[in-house]
């Protein structure tokens, strides 16, 4: 059912409210940057740092209830009927799974994250950057914020295929714990917050990553337009695609997620093959994993009191709050595509998967340009202390390499196929949230696909054009995370509830 829009089943209030406040904040960012910056700057630092602690217990509590989960008696529980195979094979869900959700930002944060830290003083509270920069990002990249992903594709896996619920939003998920409130204000109230957090998790991803896309076709094609404005045109031409892609079905979103996949690994192993790091690359990538796992605790719980650093707030906190918000598509998404998959498979499949795939990236591109430091070939920290920009930086590293602009290429090539395939599942994931009631094979009407699609773009403009910092760029997600956080805690709870019910029903049936 795609003719025609049926007035009488949008919800105008999920749909218009979330537009209209995006559209003034919006206004907002383009007529007063400075001011508004500075506001954002304001509320970061209340959720930030005053109640950052809050996003680290979130953090390990998510973690300890998908290893419940995986080993307990709910690893059984079939994501659709009892003895249902999965509609994918492994490949094409893991390939699906990996590029739906923060795939560019891997990518464009793999090449030079390490340098980040390394100018933090906490490296060296640590000990040395040789030794340090490279476990941080994969800590941050790994098990907490896959954790996040799928324990809640999970739940939603189990309301769509196994309880067959009708109405594809968070509301419904948080049904067996609120009962009929989910119909009422408060579950009116948690879906216009999964909105936000959605829009305000695009927004991040777009404005954060978007710009090193416009540096290399600047770099590429010598255009002479500032970045700013190539930055825009790109953001332009990105809605262009996904909007066309999601119009249209969703017939090629497994074909463009393999040859991401594809084109992702061939780039690794060029980098890997050619870059005369090889050695290094895996020897410190091995000491490095070895090292996470070994302080994966301690790294965990790091709160920073005294503020020496203000490491946790400027680094954790903003993780597991970028990944919150990113908790309303992907989830939602890896849950629709793990029919005929155990919750068990569901979650130690996506740890592999997701998790392996992002750790190599890290090891791989990370440990080039840190080899290059630690042999003194470069000196990229002093570089970045000296610019601040990241975007150059990663360009300068890139330069480094044999055929440096087939890699350019080959990256900007990367980071639009995995744009696209983000933002198909976002834009239908919104359109969704647009239903009061939506049946299992129904997809939404074009229109309010196209409105969504729209929505998702108007505020990365925005924040590129009022030329915010990084800092409040991530300040966006960190503020919409909070309310999201309490409302995974309702939904982890009604799933462990629902499931529980279901396995006394079939354990009846037998």
């Amino acid at each position: 059912m795609n003719k025609g829009m049926d007035k009488s089943r949008i919800d105008w209030m999920v749909t218009l409210v979330p537009f209209i406040i995006i559209m003034a904040l919006a206004g907002y960012l383009f007529l007063a940057p400075e001011q508004a910056n500075g506001v954002i700057a304001q509320v970061r630092f209340f959720f930030g740092d005053t109640v950052g602690l809050y996003y680290l217990a979130m953090g390990l509590g998510v973690l300890a209830v998908s290893l419940y989960l995986s080993f307990s008696k709910y690893g059984d529980i079939v994501l659709g009927e009892p003895q249902e195979k999965p509609r994918y094979s492994f490949f094409e869900w893991g390939s699906m799974m990996f590029t739906c959700g923060l795939a560019a930002d891997i990518l464009f944060y793999s090449f030079a994250e390490w340098v980040m830290y390394a100018t933090n003083p906490h490296i060296a509270e640590l000990g040395s950057v040789a030794e340090w920069a490279g476990v941080f990002p994969l800590f941050h990249w790994s098990f907490i914020p896959w954790a996040f992903y799928l324990v809640l594709a999970v739940a939603f896996g189990f309301m769509l295929h196994v309880r067959k619920r009708s109405r594809q939003r968070y509301s419904e998920a948080c049904r067996p714990v609120l009962g009929k409130r989910a119909d009422g204000l408060l579950g009116r109230v948690i879906d216009l917050f999964a909105l936000f957090a959605l829009l305000a998790g695009t927004a991040t991803t777009f404005s954060v990553a978007t710009p090193l896309l416009a540096s290399i076709v600047v770099r590429l094609f010598g255009i002479t337009l500032s970045r700013t404005a190539v930055t825009i045109i790109i953001l332009l031409i990105t809605c262009a695609v996904y909007t066309y892609a999601v119009l249209h079905g969703f017939k090629g979103i497994s074909f463009l997620a393999k040859l991401c996949i594809y084109l992702f690994f061939g780039l690794l192993i060029i980098v890997l093959l050619i870059g005369g790091q090889g050695r290094f690359i895996i020897e410190n990538g091995f000491q490095s994993m070895g090292k996470m796992l070994q302080n994966f605790l301690e790294l965990s719980t790091f709160t920073d009191p005294a503020r020496t650093s203000s490491f946790a707030q400027d680094w954790t906190i903003y993780y597991w709050a970028y990944w919150m918000v990113w908790c309303i598509a992907a989830p939602f998404f890896i849950g629709n595509i793990s029919r005929g998959r155990t919750v068990r498979q569901t979650l130690l499949g996506g740890y592999v998967f997701g998790v392996g795939s992002t750790i190599v990236s890290f090891i791989v591109l990370g440990n080039y340009s840190l080899g290059l430091q630690v042999s003194g070939a470069e000196d990229f920290i002093a570089r970045y202390s000296a610019s601040g920009d990241l975007y150059e930086l990663i360009l300068e590293i890139v330069d480094t390499l044999p055929a440096s602009s087939f890699i350019l290429v080959l990256t900007m090539v990367c980071m639009i196929a995995f744009y696209a395939t983000s933002f198909d599942s976002i834009a239908y994931t919104a359109a969704c949230y647009s239903y009061k009631k939506l049946e299992e094979n129904e997809k939404p009407n074009t229109w309010i696909t196209l409105l969504w699609c729209i929505l998702l773009i108007v505020l990365p403009i925005a924040l590129v054009f009022s030329e915010s910092s990084m800092n409040n760029i991530q300040s966006v997600s960190i503020i919409s995370a909070f309310p999201i956080g309490i409302i995974m805690i309702i939904m982890i709870w009604s799933f462990l509830k629902d499931a529980g019910k279901y396995m006394g029903e079939v354990g009846q049936k037998k």
